[in-house]
Order: structure tokens, then C-alpha cells, then sequence
């Protein structure tokens, strides 16, 4: 795990064995395999504000490798949110990002050191910050918070149709 200013670089995980493997070609393969697969174990990246785009690369990159490319434009979004929120409000070093399906839902969790529970306010019209938890709680299935004896895990669900 890196510091404030260092690169990252997050612990490297294996495949997931129920998994279809990846082409070699295939762009996902890459980011997996440097980064680590969320799917298998939790991926820690530096608290910054690049990291989104780094949660996101590697949260699309899992549901390509499912077959899941229906659920990405909101995985994408959703995963944005709970990485902002994350690197904004709790101070923290580092997050965790992990990812889970079972049949009929994928579930993705965020994790950091912080206690301090997420609040979902009203959005009106003008409002140009704060909306982060509505969209969650609006494009989710299902989301909530996890307190963690040092920390907590926010998450949200969506369900997938099984093939």
C-alpha cells in the first residue's frame, strides 16, 4: 500500500477460479492482472482522487470478464460515488474495493478506516455537490453500510438477469 504522493500499488490477487478466464487480447486482462482482481480478494488503492478511475477500470473490467457489459454505464457510476465519497470524507490512507456475485445480484463494497457513517441528504435543482449517495440509493437495488470493528464497508447491489 502507498502513502500520500506514492504510486499505487495495490495487493496483486488471483483469478477467481469460477470465473472464465480472459483472452490474452483482452484489455481487462491487463488491468487485472496489475491491479488484482476485486472479485477475488479486496484491492486496496491510495486514498486520492485518480484512484476513481482506477476503481472504475477495475469494476468494468470484472463485469466484462461476467458477461455482465448491460450493468457497466451504472457499476461505473455507482463505484465513482463510493470512491468519492471515500477519498473526500474519511481521511483515509487507503480503501478497499471488492466485488461479489451470486446468483441474480452482484454486490460491490467499498471499504475504509472510517467509522463516520455516510448521510443521504435531499437533492434539489441547483445543487452541485452532495448527490452521491441519492444516485446510489436511486440506481441501486439495494445499498447500505457496514460498520467493521476499525472502519466500515459501504455497498450497494444490483440484480442481474441469469442466464
Amino acid at each position: 500500500m502507498a502513502g500520500r504522493g506514492a504510486s499505487e500499488q495495490p495487493q496483486r490477487a488471483e483469478p477467481a477460479a469460477a470465473v472464465a478466464p480472459l483472452l490474452p487480447d483482452d484489455p481487462a486482462a491487463g488491468v487485472l492482472d496489475l491491479l488484482g482482481d476485486p472479485s477475488a480478494r479486496e484491492v486496496h488503492l491510495t486514498s486520492r482522487p485518480e484512484s476513481a478511475s482506477t476503481a472504475r477500470r477495475l469494476a468494468l473490467s470484472v463485469i466484462r470478464m461476467w458477461g455482465l457489459t448491460s450493468h457497466g454505464d451504472t457499476v461505473e457510476l455507482l463505484v465513482s460515488e463510493l470512491v468519492g465519497n471515500a477519498v473526500r470524507h474519511t481521511g483515509a490512507r487507503t480503501f478497499g474495493l471488492r466485488m461479489q456475485r451470486r446468483r441474480g445480484w452482484i454486490r460491490i463494497e467499498v471499504r475504509d478506516p472510517s467509522r463516520a457513517l455516510p448521510c443521504l441528504l435531499p437533492v434539489r435543482d441547483l445543487d452541485v455537490s452532495g448527490r452521491g449517495l441519492f444516485l446510489v440509493d436511486t440506481l441501486s437495488d439495494r445499498w447500505g453500510v457496514d460498520l467493521q470493528p476499525r472502519g466500515k464497508t459501504t455497498w450497494f447491489e444490483l440484480r442481474i438477469g441469469e442466464r
